[in-house]
């Protein structure tokens, strides 16, 4: 399998080629293109993070309830997918450890890789934020979306994000929610409000844009129903 992203990084898109016999698992209704010769099927999967209590899973961490298998029958099939938000696209290779992504960044993987439903606690509702998040286990590719572009923070010991601009961390990293200014008011009145305080070490992918926020903006400005 191999993954690229073109026309990074505020309206990427992943063309994908499959080999002979490979399968891509989507987010239901993230194809835009593919060879006219390959097999989509819509699943609940099995196995871990499948089935009927899977796909509710996957709901609570903002994903959806069905998942697109697409499957070439001979080499060099291709399968374009694009994110529902204009931003970037992450190829990430899971290589038996577990990833933690935030909701609504997964867009697709491997056959091989896992997705589960990972509690985070009740420290992720102060945050703003899911208090469901994915987790990903296996082995082979996954391909994450952000709002806005990505980049990549290597953390030895001590980091801060914003909870808004998170798009996935390695779970070799604990967090906890705190404020980034010593005092509440100043923390409310400053715009920041609560951030997530990474301890250890490991990698944690931010995105340049707050999906949340942006939202707000443009609520605020349609007319009233």
């Amino acid at each position: 399998m191999k993954i690229e992203p073109i026309h990074q990084p505020d309206s990427a898109i992943a063309r994908v080629t499959l080999n002979a016999g490979e399968e891509l698992v989507a987010q239901a209704g993230s194809m835009v293109a593919m060879s006219g010769f390959i097999n989509a099927s819509t699943t609940l999967r099995q196995g871990k993070g499948g089935g009927i209590m899977g796909g509710f899973k996957r709901m609570l961490g903002g994903e959806s309830l069905f998942l697109s298998v697409f499957r070439s029958p001979i080499p060099n099939g291709q399968v374009f997918l694009a994110p529902k938000l204009m931003g970037d696209i992450l190829v990430y290779e899971m290589e038996g450890k577990e990833l933690i992504v935030q909701s609504g960044s997964y867009l697709a993987s491997a056959s091989n890789v896992d997705i589960d439903l990972g509690f985070q606690g009740f420290k992720s509702v102060f945050s703003g934020e899911a208090i469901f998040w994915l987790s990903i286990t296996g082995y082979g590719s996954v391909i994450l979306t952000s709002f806005g572009g990505i980049y990549e923070v290597e953390v030895n010991g001590d980091y801060i994000v914003d909870t808004g601009h998170i798009v996935a961390f390695e779970r070799s990293l604990d967090f906890s929610i705190t404020k980034v200014n010593s005092s509440w008011w100043g923390a409310f009145f400053g715009g920041e409000g609560l951030v997530c305080h990474f301890h250890g070490y490991g990698k944690v992918y931010c995105q340049t844009h707050n999906s949340g926020s942006f939202g707000y903006l443009v609520g605020s400005q349609l007319p009233p129903r």
